[in-house]
Formats: structure tokens, sequence, C-alpha cells
């Protein structure tokens, strides 16, 4: 259960402000120890974003704890036993030991001072990995072996780690496209489609973050094609028709680093008519940011070819932005299953592109000699499209020559 000097704690953090927590927490009589992501990420030697610690101290003795020696500390959720020590400036978010107790049939989730008790009111065994600040390694369910063997499996009974917190129907398939590499667990799929109207009592917004989530993983397809097969995805999103695009755009040796990755991937596994995109977007309660470049990536037709022709690209720019260009670009190689270097170069140089500006306002028209202002905004806005349609080649002068033109048209 417990391995010695197992693991090196500067894959966990070598923050001396974070380590000196132990020796706070000791001196009020508790233990301290590093939980879940982070040690299991330290463990595979991929780096992590994640720093949970856990302890044996109650809330209010963690906080005495803490404030005593000078931490500030925020309640994350005092019935959850959670709380967050403000380190640096970041929230380190430290937990209680808890477990869950059933009486009367109703499972509730109680403080304790056993770390085993803590440990199997986890969902999955290598998520159950706990460590101490000089590497010492404690591991109650075989978390270790099972991360080596990529065996991804419920703690105990699937059912009742599942009934306690639907979400992990969806952390299931996630760590299994992380770390999965034998076949998928019999008895964790079982319950997992078994329990899968239970996702519809989860808050969306829950649903979207486990499901970008899973998008962001280098194994997506996997994870999406074994929920629709075994009628999890159902309940709460349509199957995705296009789950071998997303297959095709991650093995690719590249990386299109794109702050919207998620968003994109998404797009990529529909590849929705804008009705289909708005109701997509509602559905999954997309952010007006994201809203607006979903439905652009809909109802925006182009091809490859027209990103790197240089004068097409400026004008996509010109009308959609730089975010919009960059984010076809990935679904077009993807829906394509076409890739080059040249376009991975156009990708990167996007954000270099200057941005030009249309070198016509209100005023200029208005000293045209135009009497009725309430053409000036018409007016404008067929110059404009004038002046795109001439691959931003007309100058000032040229597109006012067009004004007298306009005026009887517009």
């Amino acid at each position: 259960m417990m391995r010695d000097n197992y693991l090196d704690v500067s894959r966990l953090t070598t923050n001396e402000d974070v380590l000196e927590l132990f020796k706070v927490v000791a001196n009020n009589g508790g233990v301290l120890r590093f939980v879940g992501g982070a040690v299991r990420d330290a463990l595979k030697g991929i780096k992590s974003y994640d720093l949970n610690l856990v302890t044996d101290l109650s809330p209010d003795e963690l906080v005495e704890a803490c404030t005593d020696a000078g931490y500030n500390t925020v309640p994350l959720g005092i019935k959850q036993g959670k709380i967050a020590v403000i380190i640096d400036d970041s929230q380190i978010e430290v937990s209680s030991l808890s477990t869950y107790v059933e009486r009367d049939g109703v499972s509730t989730l109680e403080f304790t001072d056993n770390w085993e008790a803590d440990a199997s009111s986890r969902d999955l065994t290598i998520n159950a990995v706990y460590a101490d600040e000089k590497g010492n390694v404690f591991d109650y369910y075989n978390g270790i072996e099972d991360l080596e063997k990529g065996y991804v499996r419920f703690i105990g009974s699937a059912n009742a780690r599942i009934q306690a917190d639907y979400t992990r129907i969806l952390r299931y398939f996630r760590f299994y496209s992380l770390f999965g590499l034998e076949e998928p667990n019999l008895k964790a799929i079982t319950a997992c489609a078994e329990n899968s109207a239970g996702l519809k009592k989860l808050p969306m917004e829950r649903i979207k973050d486990e499901l970008f989530k899973i998008l962001q993983t280098k194994r997506a397809h996997l994870a999406y094609n074994l929920m629709q097969k075994h009628g999890v995805l159902a309940y709460i999103m349509p199957d995705a028709p296009y789950v071998e695009d997303l297959a095709y755009l991650n093995s690719l040796d590249c990386s299109f680093a794109n702050e919207d990755e998620s968003l994109i991937k998404m797009f990529v596994i529909y590849r929705p008519q804008p009705s289909l995109a708005e109701n997509l977007a509602a559905r999954l309660k997309f952010s007006r940011k994201e809203k607006d470049l979903f439905i652009d990536l809909a109802k925006t037709e182009y091809k490859l070819s027209d990103f790197t022709n240089s004068k097409s690209l400026q004008k996509i720019i010109y009308e959609y932005g730089k975010d919009l260009a960059k984010a076809k670009i990935i679904t077009l190689v993807a829906q394509n299953h076409e890739f080059s270097e040249d376009i991975l170069a156009v990708y990167n140089n996007i954000n270099n592109i200057p941005e030009i500006e249309f070198p016509l306002k209100g005023k200029d028209i208005i000293d045209c000699g135009l009497t009725d202002f309430q053409q000036v905004g018409p007016i404008l806005k067929e110059l404009e499209q004038i002046w795109i349609d001439s691959n931003f080649d007309l100058t000032k002068e040229q597109l006012l020559l067009e004004v007298s033109n306009l005026k009887n048209v517009v």
C-alpha cells in the first residue's frame, strides 16, 4: 500500500510555500497529502495543472491552522470540506477527508480521519493515490498498477460511485481516453450505460465542461465512439456523425494551438448547419463569444485554397476576424483529411497579418454634397463592399468617385 520515496516531489510542485503548508498542518496535529490528478499525472511523467491536497484536519481546524500561520483561505464548499488556501495569489484546493455513509437508504458525505475510507469514496483507482511531501506514495486500491497497465476502473461498486455523482460517467470516458490501454472495463461501461439517464440531472455547465475536457484529449474519438456505442451521449447530445474527422485531426504530428480548441473540435464532430449550430450552442450554454464563433463556422463556406491565397485570406480576416479564420482552417483540415506544411504555415502566420481599415467615414460621404443623411450608412456599406470586391485595392479618392452613382440607387 505504501511505497517509500517512490515519487520525486518536484514533479508535483517546487513551490516552497506549498511545501511549507505540510509543516503548518503537521504542527497542528494533522497530516497533509497530495491527491488525485497531480499524483496520477506525476506518476505518468506528464505535466498536471491540478494541485489538490487533502488533510485529516476538519475544515474548521484547517482554517484556524492556516490563519495562525498567516495564510488566507476561501471557502469552496464547507459542506464538502473544501477550502482554498491562497498562495502566490493562486487558490490551492484543500479538502478534509470524507466518505459516503449510508443511512436509511440515503448516502451522505461525512468527514472522517480514515485515509482508506476517503479513498473508497473517490471515483477511479487511478485517482485515489496519495503522496506526501517526502515522496512517499499511498495506494489503497492498486491505482499505480492500474495506471501502468492502462486499466481504468471504478473503486468498489461502479453503480454506487456513479450514483454519488453522475459527472463520473463522463469522467470515466475522459480518463479512458487519456490512460486506457486495455479494453474498457466491462463493469464500468455497463454501469455508465445503465445510469446514463442520471446525466439529465446535471447542470449543463458541468456537462459542457466535461465534454470539452474530453475533446482536449488526444484520443477523444475513442471516448466519443464508446459513448455513442453504449447510448450514453444520446441522453445529453445528438450523436456525432463525424468522429473520424476528429481522429484524423488528432493523428497529425503537428498541433494547431488554439484557445478555442474544444469548441472547434465540437464543430468538427458535428459539422453542423447554422440551425443545428444554434441549437447546440443554446443546449451547451455557450458564452456569447463561443456562440458567435460556432455559428459563424457553420455559416461560412470556404475551401482550404481560400486560405493559401493572400487576397482571399485578407477578405476572410477583414469580414470575420482572425479567430474565425484560424478556426475554419482547423475544421477544413479535419473535414477534408487534408494537411500540408503550407497550410500550417498560413495558420501560424495569421496573427502577424496587419489589420486593414476601410478608408472612408460618414463625414467623407457628407462632404461629397449628400443632403439626405439617412443615405450615409447604406452608401458607406455599398462602398465598403465595392472596396472588398476590389481586393482592397481602390483608394479613398477612387471610392469617393462612386458616391454620385450611388446617391440615386441607395
